[in-house]
């Protein structure tokens, strides 16, 4: 999935440049199915649809969509940015960023500034972690609410401290659409 890349340049830069990948368009997916939809909910841009999606609402947890043979716009995660800890999303040209690092804390979206509120550690498969708060995990809500359509489930996206209970709202891996 990841293809490591280093130029003949000055070392500094070299080493700057060895952690970058080759960059793929995925969604972020819970790795358990939660209420027995066999769609999975990824990480997705709260209150909006597709390109309508406002960036101002954060995140949320969402039904995955690339079972209709696409990801969804406010769905969509640029791999290459994982190494740079950043949680890229390509269409709309945001990261996430914590709200605060205290748990129930929601998770925004602005303009990459590269800040600590912006740094997280995922390698595509595991937990989402903050970098200034690394006992803290990226979590999905427990209750499940409808969205436009019954085939619409939402959960909200928190901060909450990574526990073993938490696992199945928790794990995260990524996938793209062949």
């Amino acid at each position: 999935m990841f293809t490591l890349r280093i130029f003949a340049l000055p070392t500094a830069m070299t080493l700057a440049l060895a952690g970058t990948a080759h960059a793929d368009d995925v969604e972020i997916y819970l790795t358990d199915i939660l209420d027995s939809t066999q769609i999975g909910y990824c990480v997705d841009i709260a209150g909006g649809r597709e390109a309508d999606a406002d960036p101002a609402d954060g995140l949320q947890s969402h039904t995955c969509y690339s079972n209709l043979g696409a990801l969804g716009l406010d769905q969509t995660f640029d791999t290459e940015k994982f190494a740079y800890g950043q949680l890229y999303m390509t269409e709309f040209d945001v990261c996430a960023e914590l709200v605060s690092t205290e748990a129930g804390s929601s998770i925004a979206l602005n303009a990459c500034d590269g800040s600590d509120l912006q740094q997280f550690v995922f390698s595509g498969e595991g937990t989402i972690t903050a970098v200034s708060a690394p006992e803290m995990c990226l979590t999905a809500g427990e209750e499940t609410r409808s969205g436009r359509s019954d085939a619409n489930q939402i959960k909200t996206l928190t901060l909450e401290a990574c526990s073993d209970d938490l696992t199945a709202y928790q794990d995260w891996a990524v996938r793209g659409v062949e």
